[in-house]
């Protein structure tokens, strides 16, 4: 198992952390109590395996006992044989002063302070015993969301393969039943000879091989896909810079069956012979 306790100073990222660790795989709980977290990791233990990476918060607002919580329960874990590794976020001061006046969100120890200079200066004085029992301390003053990003995942998936996060789906689509919304590009080859007129090819789909070889007899058709071909090699790592996880490719003719098939399923053997996780999808292909 796999156990992050993420911790550290109210508005310096510990949500935007987690929501990384989430959609990276990890089970996710915030604001859990300490003394629960030994039973946490005893049920995500437990069953088939899904939950063996997980991922808790544990922070001031656990209270004034919240420290002393905390330790007994890495006590516990030690105990248990459970390893874990303590994640620290921090940010100074004034980074966080600004960030709590722009969002015009309530510090957990404002009403106790009067003030929110103190509320935060406070909140570092109580938390410094954990930041000192912290395996890794994340300083997020100067870090944009892509760059905490990539820093967690260089924690939790060292020597990671960025193409691997990203998930391509190319999909195939006729005009005639609307545009996919959830394209983020798409490509259109009405331009080329159509298979529908050529009786008996009309039955079979993209994916049959007397469809392909009629499609891609034409030169504008090895042209067309060659700067398809182009164009993604360009675009998708930059998707990956920019934190995407998810890209969908469409590729549209009238019906969605013969040209936009065999052009998809092209594409996609492309994009996976680039290293990225494909999946291809036909949407309209067995419409009448």
């Amino acid at each position: 198992m796999q156990l992050f306790i993420v911790s550290g100073l109210s508005g310096a990222g510990k949500s935007t952390v987690m929501s990384i660790l989430e959609d990276s795989g990890y089970f996710c709980v915030d604001n859990l109590p300490p003394a629960l977290i030994p039973k946490f990791a005893e049920l995500s233990q437990m069953g088939n395996g899904e939950h063996q990476r997980a991922a808790v918060v544990c922070d001031i607002r656990g209270g004034s006992s919240f420290v002393q919580g905390l330790f007994e329960a890495l006590d516990t874990l030690d105990h248990m044989k459970t390893p874990y590794e303590i994640l620290f976020v921090e940010a100074e001061d004034e980074t966080i002063i600004k960030r709590y006046k722009e969002t015009r969100r309530s510090h957990p120890l404002m009403d106790e302070m009067g003030t929110l200079a103190g509320a935060v200066e406070a909140e570092r004085k109580v938390m410094e015993p954990v930041r000192n029992r912290a395996d890794i301390v994340l300083q997020t003053d100067a870090m944009s969301t892509r760059k905490l990003r990539d820093r967690v995942l260089e924690l939790v998936y060292p020597g990671r393969k960025k193409d691997s996060e990203l998930n391509v789906c190319v999909t195939s689509f006729g005009f005639k039943y609307g545009l996919p919304m959830e394209a983020d590009m798409v490509f259109d080859v009405r331009f080329l000879p159509n298979p529908f007129y050529v009786e008996n090819l009309r039955p079979h789909t993209g994916l049959d091989e007397g469809v392909r070889d009629y499609v891609f007899q034409f030169s504008q058709s090895h042209e067309f896909l060659e700067k398809m071909e182009d164009m993604v090699s360009f675009l998708l790592p930059q998707f990956v810079e920019e934190g995407k996880s998810m890209v969908v490719v469409a590729i549209g003719c009238t019906g969605g069956k013969h040209r936009s098939v065999a052009m998809t399923h092209a594409l996609a053997q492309y994009i996976e012979g680039l290293g990225y996780r494909v999946s291809e999808n036909h949407r309209d292909m067995t419409r009448a």
